[in-house]
């Protein structure tokens, strides 16, 4: 019988005895990171050069609102037409910083990782859908802000021209927000289908420039009801034709032709953003771990 040579050595390892944070505390660490990466903070150089390349040309637009206003005293873009003029800086923004948010996750193979901790695959699924939205409307939020703050000391007539302004701001804030809430969905869903980011980035810009043209086609082609019912067909003129029926056109003899069929715009936003969402939970919830 051969001799046992086998030994048990102790290298120390001990229970862990601290405070166990939980369920919420792996949400907010997961949405803290994720805001970090889409703007590239805490990675190096190469990751921060397309997000702040973005944020420079939204910056750089609202420096011209504000020196326009400043030298001549009118106001050529209200808040709400600067959000949507800056609809291309922003599908390029989701293109990019959608697939880093989760595309990266797919292909590295680290979702088993998240799975293993109080990390619900639907709490996953969540924290990086509020990372966008917040991202987002960073984007689009704090260049009004500092438009605002220019045209207030460019006023006058004091606090009520502050006040006056504010009401201004008020639904620019609202569209920057419907956007991100709604555009961040569908970018994500998107992204989520696929490992690779550059072939993400494709899909989601392919979305919201192909369907372009269709709006087109069905505006010269359709008879009165569709040319008001075309601009279904592309999530950024959903968005302008849903700013429209809430808050009117964005300035006299401006505006789509929607004629009466505003509501249809508001339930064509909730579904595609019920949808986008909803199908994003389904999605990590069979996606292998």
């Amino acid at each position: 019988m051969a001799p046992q040579t086998s030994v048990i050595h102790d290298i120390g390892y001990q229970r862990y005895k601290g405070p166990r944070l939980g369920r919420w505390y792996a949400n907010r660490s997961l949405y803290e990171h994720s805001l970090r990466s889409a703007f590239g903070i805490g990675r190096g150089a190469k990751a921060k050069v397309f997000p702040w390349l973005v944020i420079g040309i939204v910056l750089f637009f609202a420096v011209i609102v504000i020196a326009v206003r400043s030298i001549t005293g009118e106001t050529f873009m209200s808040y709400r037409q600067y959000a949507a003029n800056l609809s291309y800086p922003v599908m390029l923004f989701l293109a990019i910083v959608a697939p880093e948010l989760v595309s990266r996750d797919l292909r590295d193979r680290t979702l088993p990782l998240y799975f293993s901790r109080p990390l619900a695959r639907t709490d996953y699924a969540l924290a990086k859908y509020a990372a966008l939205v917040t991202a987002v409307l960073l984007l689009l939020g704090v260049p009004q802000l500092l438009i605002y703050l220019g045209a207030v000391f460019t006023r006058t007539d004091g606090f009520h021209g502050a006040w006056d302004e504010l009401g201004d701001l008020g639904p620019g804030l609202a569209a920057a927000l419907i956007r991100a809430l709604v555009l961040a969905s569908v970018s994500l869903l998107i992204a989520s289908l696929s490992g690779r980011r550059a072939f993400a980035a494709a899909f989601i810009v392919g979305v919201f420039l192909i369907t372009s043209p269709i709006v087109g086609i069905l505006s010269v082609l359709g008879n009165a009801t569709l040319k008001s019912l075309a601009f279904l067909a592309n999530p950024m003129f959903l968005m302008l034709g849903l700013e429209q029926w809430l808050f009117g056109p964005p300035s006299a003899g401006e505006g789509l032709p929607l004629g009466d069929y505003g509501p249809v715009y508001g339930a064509a936003a909730l579904v595609l953003l019920g949808g986008s969402v909803g199908l994003l939970l389904l999605r990590y919830r069979k996606v292998a771990a």
